[in-house]
C-alpha cells in the first residue's frame, strides 16, 4: 500500500523568472542569482523525475516574482485540491494563473475564498491528520477556512503555532515518513509534535529543516552536512540540491513544488 503523505505520481513546478531578483525577503542577504538558481532548479526537477515521478513544469511568470514557490497556491490531497489565499498582497494573483492546471488534475477543486488568508508552506500532511501553522502568512480565518473544507473530504485538521520570525510553519519542519518529521528543536519545544519521532536539525543547521521526502528521495538544502549525515544514518537516502539563491528570498526545497 503506499504512503500518499510521500509516495506521490506527480509533481508541478514552475521556472524562476527573472522578476526574482525582485522576491520577497524577511531580510535582505543579497539579490538572487537567476542562472544560479536556474542550475539549481533544473537539479530539483531532474531528482522528481529520477524517481518515476511526472512533473508539470510551468513557464516562468514575471509579472510574479514570487512564483517560482508554488507551493504556497496550494494544498494537493488525494481527494481534491484547494487553491490558497496567500497573506502576501503582492502573491495573490499567482493562484488565479494556478488554477487552470490543477483544474485538469482534479475531480474536485476546492478554493479559500477568505477573508482568511493561508499559504501552502504553513501546512503539513502527516500520515494520521494536517497540521497548519499559524504565521505571518496564515491566519485564523483562513485556518478555519480550510478545515471546513477539508473536513468534508474526511481529513482531521490540527491548528498550530509557528515561532516568532520564523516565515512558515515549513520554514523549521519537513516530514520523513508517516510518522517521523525532520524538525528544528525551537519548533519541535512547542510541543505541536508529540506522537511523532523527532528528528532534530544539527545545531546550526536549522535551515535544513525545510526538505522533502518524495518517493525513495529526501531532497536537503545543500551545505548542511551534519543533518545530511543524521539523515543517512537514519536510513534515508539523502539528495543535496543547492539552495543559496532561494534562501535569498525565505524559500526552500518544499516551496518549489506541488506534489500529488
Amino acid at each position: 500500500m503506499t504512503d500518499p503523505t510521500y509516495e506521490f505520481t506527480r509533481a508541478v513546478t514552475r521556472r524562476p523568472a527573472a522578476s526574482i531578483v525582485n522576491g520577497l525577503r524577511a531580510e535582505d542577504i543579497g539579490t538572487p542569482d537567476l542562472a544560479r538558481m536556474e542550475d539549481a532548479h533544473a537539479h530539483y526537477v531532474a531528482t522528481l523525475k529520477q524517481t518515476g515521478a511526472e512533473v508539470i513544469e510551468l513557464p516562468a511568470l514575471e509579472a510574479f516574482p514570487d512564483s517560482v514557490f508554488v507551493e504556497d497556491t496550494a494544498l494537493c490531497l488525494p481527494k481534491g485540491a484547494v487553491l490558497m489565499r496567500p497573506g502576501a498582497p503582492s502573491r495573490m494573483g499567482e493562484v488565479a494563473v494556478m488554477a487552470p492546471t490543477l483544474d485538469a488534475l482534479y475531480d474536485e477543486l476546492r478554493r479559500i475564498e477568505g477573508p482568511g488568508h493561508i499559504e501552502g508552506g504553513d501546512i503539513l500532511v502527516t500520515g494520521r491528520e494536517i497540521l497548519v501553522g499559524r504565521s505571518d502568512r496564515t491566519d485564523a480565518e483562513g485556518v478555519a477556512e480550510l478545515t471546513r473544507i477539508v473536513s468534508d473530504w474526511g481529513y482531521s485538521l490540527r491548528e498550530v503555532f509557528t515561532p516568532p520570525g520564523v516565515l512558515h510553519f515549513k520554514t523549521d519542519c519537513s516530514l520523513l515518513d508517516g510518522e517521523t518529521i525532520l524538525s528544528t528543536k525551537r519548533l519541535d519545544a512547542s510541543g505541536c509534535f508529540e506522537g511523532y519521532r523527532v528528528l532534530h536539525t544539527a545545531e546550526g543547521e536549522e535551515a535544513a529543516a525545510n526538505s522533502i521526502r518524495f518517493n525513495q528521495f529526501v531532497l536537503c538544502p545543500a551545505g548542511f552536512p551534519r543533518t545530511a549525515e543524521m539523515l543517512t544514518n537514519h536510513g534515508f537516502e539523502v539528495v543535496e540540491i543547492n539552495n543559496s539563491e532561494c534562501a535569498k528570498l525565505d524559500g526552500g526545497m518544499s516551496c518549489l513544488s506541488l506534489r500529488f
